[in-house]
């Protein structure tokens, strides 16, 4: 993954727990390009690497990138180093931009964004709205107006924000009961949020629907296993209480990683042999056959064989 120094141009509070920030090449160059749906991977100044969306509708050869950041104490401390230790002409690493959650074609759009999940889809909105585009529809859900970054934004007549503190969940069901092919469906957010969108969609076609969490659901670790890792022959076991990419940590095997929560990908490998069972929100049906995500997904079978994915280094 190619790496880019960037200087914090901007930086300001959103609401009491989002901050903004704009990042730019020190020397003035453009940076590489991007499509609305892309991320960074940002090294935070306490050592965190971190995924975080790009808000912009983005482009060839942008002058900058800007991103958002919701500070989570109960996180794992990167967003919290994003606040506290980042300020205007900190020098950050970031990655190039990678798009897993791509824009595409449609007659119509309906966009589904609950609380920090509006980064993506903000990118998507401009976009198609810049473009003179009708029929593009957004839903924003947050918990009160004070904590919804970009409020003034999206008070057209085919925005609803709707606010859950004191008024209860928003129903889905009336945008989502009658399947329409000529609507794409987009939705970031909680994992609530996406699985009540995924099984409020289910008779609805499957390439009609877009999913990214920006937290992966935290399911209970199951039961041990083996890992054969291909390149030398090791075999590393798996305990339950423990991740594949830890426990081939444990074990000396070096696997790159950045959110460690299922949705950046980063610490994907190739899956040789055995079952798995997957739980990250970031690889297709199609890219699930030989690969995996090996901070959260697991094997189903007793022993799986998995090594690196691509043009990895051997561990």
């Amino acid at each position: 993954m190619s790496e880019l120094r960037l200087r914090v141009s901007a930086a300001g509070e959103l609401t009491p727990t989002v901050r903004r920030f704009v990042l730019r090449d020190p020397a003035g160059s453009r940076l590489p390009a991007y499509e609305p749906g892309a991320h960074v991977v940002v090294s935070t100044p306490a050592g965190h690497r971190r995924a975080y969306s790009l808000v912009e509708p983005g482009g060839a050869q942008p002058r900058e990138y800007v991103l958002c950041v919701r500070r989570d104490t109960d996180g794992r401390g990167g967003s919290v180093s994003m606040h506290d230790d980042v300020a205007v002409g900190t020098t950050l690493v970031v990655s190039a931009p990678a798009n897993r959650f791509p824009l595409a074609p449609s007659p119509r759009y309906l966009f589904i964004a609950g609380g920090i999940g509006i980064t993506p889809i903000r990118a998507m909105v401009r976009r198609l709205r810049a473009a003179g585009r009708a029929g593009v529809r957004l839903l924003y859900l947050t918990r009160s107006a004070a904590e919804t970054p970009f409020l003034e934004e999206f008070a057209g007549p085919e925005d609803t924000v709707h606010h859950s503190g004191g008024r209860g969940r928003l129903d889905l069901w009336p945008y989502l009961g009658v399947p329409d092919d000529d609507v794409r469906i987009y939705c970031c957010g909680p994992p609530a949020l996406v699985r009540a969108v995924r099984t409020l969609t289910a008779h609805w076609r499957l390439s009609r629907i877009h999913l990214e969490e920006f937290a992966a659901g935290h399911r209970q670790l199951s039961s041990p296993f083996t890992a054969v890792w291909a390149p030398d022959g090791r075999r590393v076991g798996v305990p339950a209480h423990l991740s594949l990419l830890a426990a081939l940590r444990g074990e000396g095997v070096r696997v790159g990683s950045s959110c460690e929560a299922g949705v950046c990908g980063t610490c994907r490998v190739a899956v040789l042999d055995g079952e798995v069972e997957h739980a990250d929100s970031v690889l297709t049906e199609s890219e699930r056959v030989a690969s995996m995500v090996a901070c959260v997904s697991r094997a189903r079978s007793t022993e799986l064989v998995v090594g690196p994915y691509q043009d990895e280094e051997l561990a």
